[in-house]
């Protein structure tokens, strides 16, 4: 099992930074693959940026690349997005997920991931 708890959010001005944490409370599974998603209202949940931990790869979507950054701590317990140059469209419910032990997919998957936060808000005002 693991237990994911996200921190960070909250309200700030366009083109404000706002930094998200996930800490991942891990039990008899250490997730591989770590992702931050995001649901607007009235809007699909979409992914939004992953980090494979074991080779510290990164992948994000088109429309956050370049102003978005997800990280790790070393031992992988704790995920970070750093959101940089926030716009109004940036508003929504932010979640952590994780992999499980056999969950299998692309990164924007839903399926890949077996392991959700409760979410943390972020509203960017213009």
């Amino acid at each position: 099992q693991v237990q994911l708890v996200e921190s960070g959010g909250g309200s700030v001005q366009a083109g404000g930074s706002l930094r998200l944490s996930c800490v991942a409370n891990v039990d008899t599974y250490r997730p591989h693959w770590m992702a931050w998603w995001r649901q607007a209202p009235g809007k699909e949940r979409e992914a939004i940026a992953c980090t494979y931990l074991a080779q510290e790869s990164e992948h994000y979507a088109d429309s956050v690349k370049g102003r978005f950054t997800i990280s790790a701590d070393n031992a992988g317990n704790t995920v970070y997005l750093q959101m940089n140059d926030l716009k109004p469209e940036d508003t929504a419910m932010y979640y952590c997920a994780a992999d499980g032990p056999e969950t299998i997919g692309a990164w924007t998957n839903r399926s890949m991931y077996a392991y959700w936060g409760q979410g943390t808000q972020v509203t960017v005002s213009s």
